[in-house]
């Protein structure tokens, strides 16, 4: 019987499986007994095992999660012993090993893990990739005979295998868990504007302006500068030509007359004179 602990952890762990299974993994509690689970691993692609379905057993103690769950796969795989115990770091084998943080995802990710490696422990058992890959294409009709797994999991029990939520694929068929969204980069942000809508000169792109112009001119510098030197000592001639010339007509337009007038006297006393 489990404990309060073991059934409120383990009735977590099926939330959580449910929720967010591993990619090649499917796990359910018996109906019954909390404590005893059934499980699916589908191969991966690129692995003898690929097109596989393996059908096994977690059993767990009542004192879960302080003590590790024993482990058997009852479909014939070619790399374990059918209804024989599986000693690895994560089994009843290796109490001194267990972490009670692990759980039954972790537990079955690590049993798929092992199961893709050649390590040779009790209840593992040696055969080619080619007997491997006979067991695989018939491992699904070997579960359909099977009354175990056919009532822990009645919506597999279809003609062909059936995929589990997760099989590592993306939309587009890639078999890499890889987040798409990882290749975008960050959306540019628009540029600020006016009241009137026009972009203002930033800082920044003021500077690399100030900074692309120095690289472009590079020794001409002081030559380009000469230009601008000439333009001023222009416009100031200009502007103090133009004000003498303002200063001469208003001299001019008041004392003219008195010129005339002047001349006109001189003329007279001169012509008098000769008389």
């Amino acid at each position: 019987m489990a404990s309060k602990a073991a059934q409120k952890r383990l009735t977590k762990e099926y939330a959580g499986m449910q929720k967010e299974p591993p990619p090649f993994i499917w796990a359910v509690p018996d109906e019954r007994n909390i404590l005893n689970w059934n499980y699916i691993i589908r191969g991966p692609p690129d692995s003898p095992f690929a097109g596989g379905e393996y059908h096994g057993v977690l059993m767990f103690p009542s004192e879960y999660p302080f003590k590790p769950p024993g482990i058997k796969m009852l479909t014939p795989s070619g790399r374990f012993s059918p209804d024989k115990k599986i000693c690895f770091s994560m089994s009843d084998f290796h109490p001194g090993t267990w972490n009670p943080a692990w759980s039954v995802a972790t537990i079955l990710t690590g049993l798929l893990s092992f199961m893709l490696s050649d390590e040779m422990t009790t209840g593992s058992v040696t055969s080619s990739d080619s007997h491997k890959r006979v067991f695989a294409a018939r491992s699904h009709e070997w579960n359909l005979k099977q009354a175990r797994f056919r009532e822990a999991f009645p919506d597999y029990c279809t003609p062909s295998s059936r995929d589990l939520p997760n099989m590592g694929q993306q939309p587009g068929g890639d078999s890499k868990t890889t987040d798409p969204k990882s290749c975008l980069l960050p959306p540019v942000p628009p540029l600020p504007t006016t009241s009137s809508g026009q972009v203002p000169l930033l800082a920044s792109n003021a500077s690399a302006a100030a900074a692309s112009f120095a690289s472009n001119t590079g020794n001409h510098h002081d030559s380009s500068s000469q230009p601008n030197k000439l333009t001023r000592k222009t416009e100031e001639t200009s502007n103090a030509n133009g004000a003498a010339g303002a200063w001469t007509q208003l001299v001019w337009d008041k004392w003219r007359w008195g010129l005339l007038i002047a001349l006109a006297v001189v003329v007279s006393r001169l012509t008098s004179s000769r008389v």
